[in-house]
């Protein structure tokens, strides 16, 4: 579905966009399936580094990711409105 979409949106598609197109989800699928199984190292790992952290660094991480968020996906801020 991804394709026939991407395919209407660029006028001059061609072999070169096809090859480049399946190159890049065959990468997105390996790295897909190298992470798979680990969630639970990972969640370890995440683990390790929140609890080492202090109140003070705790709430600029948060500050931190929350402004990178919604600076990347501004649409984001709606879902965390408050009424």
């Amino acid at each position: 579905v991804m394709l026939a979409s991407l395919r209407s949106l660029v006028k001059d598609w061609g072999s070169q966009h096809e090859v480049a197109w399946s190159w890049l989800w065959e990468n997105v699928a390996r790295m897909i399936k190298a992470t798979m199984g680990k969630p639970a190292y990972q969640e370890r790992a995440l683990a390790r580094f929140f609890n080492s952290l202090d109140e003070t660094s705790m709430g600029i991480w948060r500050r931190d990711v929350f402004a990178r968020f919604f600076a990347l996906a501004p649409a984001g801020q709606d879902f965390f409105k408050q009424s």
